[in-house]
């Protein structure tokens, strides 16, 4: 199998989600920064419109959100493995309600803009500003105080976990603590305001030192141009073919295979990415694509949190 490249940036939480994961499971990757805001043709040409980060490419196919990213990896290298058994639909709850709640209360706090920005630079940070403006349009989002209060009770959540437990769910980390890790990795880095917060939860802390340990493993630098080109002269997989084995075709919308439809996400980013419907399973919808750059790629969601539609 073609070494995994990641799609990403420095400070994007949900890059050092998948970061982290990469150097649990010992693999090798090539790491591709992307730029932070739009546009992002290179990011455009792989997936057809999606644009959150971050991507992870395997030849011809293209991976999108960290909840199919993780499926990809647990496939790819099994063990240590992410889904603890007795406990897996637990892990599986937790990492959703991290994803979400969670992460969204972490990041409404107050930040100043220049700070929250990679570059520092007011010019910068307003256009970071800007363009997530448009990412958020539509989706309804927490007042300040009303997320301090929330972050507050779920802080206090994750810490009575850790009473007893060196990891969220048990002795081991799995797929809770690697999806609870990120938006508190982002606070504690650059939001001095809600990284005093976390002091008060020593066992927050401390977790989150044993997580930052395990490190982002081997990566080699690459470059979007060079991503580009393994996609066009690598062959997308078949359906039930590579990491994502499961290939019942199970039809809940009456859209047919071979269909041109649109996947848009749910809530942020709402830039479709649109293709031939080539597999639509229990856990995830697949597009056919072409582009001049890129040729045929496959491009993959997961089925919750995204929308499939006819075009």
């Amino acid at each position: 199998m073609p070494e995994p490249i990641l799609h990403h940036f420095p400070v994007s939480p949900f890059s050092e989600k998948l970061r982290l994961v990469l150097g649990y499971k010992r693999l090798d990757w090539a790491s591709v920064h992307i730029p932070a805001i739009a546009p992002k043709p290179d990011v455009v040409a792989l997936t057809g419109g999606y644009r959150r980060t971050p991507l992870l490419q395997i030849g011809a196919d293209i991976y999108c959100d960290t909840a199919l990213i993780c499926e990809v990896l647990e496939q790819i290298a099994p063990q240590p493995g992410l889904y603890p058994k007795p406990g897996e639909g637990l892990a599986r709850v937790v990492a959703q309600w991290a994803d979400s709640s969670l992460f969204w209360a972490m990041i409404a706090g107050p930040r100043p803009e220049a700070h929250n920005f990679a570059g520092g630079a007011k010019e910068s940070a307003q256009a970071f500003m800007d363009d997530r403006g448009a990412m958020f349009a539509g989706m309804q989002r927490a007042q300040p105080q009303d997320a301090a209060a929330a972050r507050k009770s779920y802080l206090r959540r994750l810490s009575d976990m850790l009473h007893t437990n060196r990891y969220l769910l048990g002795d081991t980390p799995c797929i809770a603590d690697f999806s609870a890790y990120h938006p508190l990795w982002f606070s504690r880095i650059r939001e001095p305001v809600q990284s005093d917060m976390l002091r008060d939860f020593p066992a927050l802390g401390s977790w989150m030192d044993r997580m930052q340990a395990i490190g982002h493993g081997r990566s080699a630098p690459s470059t979007s141009a060079q991503a580009i080109a393994v996609a066009a002269r690598s062959e997308p997989a078949g359906p039930g073919q590579g990491p994502l084995n499961d290939s019942e075709w199970i039809d809940e919308h009456g859209i047919a295979p071979g269909s041109m439809v649109s996947v848009t996400a749910e809530s942020f980013g709402p830039e479709p990415s649109v293709g031939v419907l080539v597999a639509a399973t229990r856990t995830h919808y697949s597009l056919r694509r072409s582009d001049p750059r890129a040729g045929t790629v496959h491009v993959h969601f997961p089925r919750v949190g995204y929308v499939l539609n006819k075009v």
